[in-house]
């Protein structure tokens, strides 16, 4: 299966290519979710989450009928139901396949054309709903997470010893609590590496629980260290800090991780995942929509 997927996911990375001048869906690449949830025993049938792949494509650029060019900050957003992620690379060549491309006799005219296009070419290869919409570049990710602290506030640095680079659960502590209690907690150091390109990538995480379970913010944060020199899509990760978590809880407790990585070739990738008894209101709570641009979060 691995020699499968990397397979799939290194049809243009690796090679040299300038993509296409003209818009072609043909350069979309999907690669299965299948394999990284076989290995950490997340059953695709029975989900331990709700959520969703949230993309933001900063370069996105192409041409109203007259030659004007259009260039906007691009948001596309799907389930983590379905049974595919869109390869980055294979993403990248085709929106780049826009640039020279002519949609539309107004700026709002070939964004609309350009917004149903792309959601329909996902949909095709993702076999799931896309939503896509074009946003304020000005706008900010981080201020989108409210309440949260920086981990590091609970930990004595001084003491705390990292040596596990390797991703490692049996870091993880916990101690019980009498009475269910939330915890926003913020780590602004998550690094893993692309496992077919092995470039480095870095994130921030975000992690809300409500439990009678505490993790101890030390042994957590050596947990979340050990990502560094592991190599995975950055879906994969936030679903397998999220399934180790998520093993340590009561059925009645609530999870949500969240992973804004930063952005590589001029795309970034944020997942989120969720227990499923949050109710989008929760949810909405945890992150204000608002302050990043309009974008419905139904379900």
């Amino acid at each position: 299966m691995a020699g499968r997927t990397d397979e799939i996911a290194s049809t243009f990375l690796g090679k040299r290519t300038s993509g296409s001048e003209t818009y072609d869906p043909s350069l979309l690449v999907a690669v299965p979710r299948l394999e990284n949830r076989k290995q950490y025993d997340i059953d695709t049938g029975r989900l331990p989450f709700a959520g969703w792949d949230v993309w933001h494509a900063y370069e996105f650029s192409c041409l109203t009928n007259n030659g004007i060019p259009v260039t906007r900050v691009l948001k596309l957003r799907y389930n983590c139901y379905n049974c595919y992620i869109v390869e980055s690379k294979s993403l990248k060549l085709y929106l780049n396949s826009f640039n020279m491309s002519y949609f539309g006799d107004t700026i709002e005219e070939c964004l609309e054309i350009c917004k149903k296009t792309i959601e329909r070419d996902l949909k095709n290869a993702l076999k799931t709903n896309v939503e896509v919409n074009f946003l304020d570049p000005n706008s900010k990710r981080i201020e989108i997470y409210q309440d949260f602290r920086n981990i590091m506030d609970f930990v004595d640095e001084k003491s705390l010893k990292i040596e596990h680079f390797k991703e490692s659960p049996e870091l993880i502590d916990i101690k019980p609590c009498e009475k269910p209690k939330e915890y926003y907690l913020h780590f602004d150091s998550l690094r893993s590496n692309c496992r077919v390109t092995h470039q480095p990538d870095f994130g921030d995480l975000f992690i809300y629980y409500r439990s009678r379970v505490h993790f101890k913010e030390d042994c957590l944060v050596k947990y979340l260290c050990s990502f560094r020199s592991e190599y995975h899509f950055h879906e994969e990760c936030c679903e397998m800090i999220y399934k180790r978590l998520y093993d340590y809880l009561y059925p009645e407790d609530q999870l949500f991780v969240s992973a804004l990585y930063t952005r590589r070739g001029g795309i970034d990738i944020c997942p989120s995942r969720w227990s499923r008894n949050c109710k989008l209101e929760d949810i909405e709570k945890l992150i204000d929509t608002t302050k990043y641009a309009r974008f419905g979060i139904k379900q």
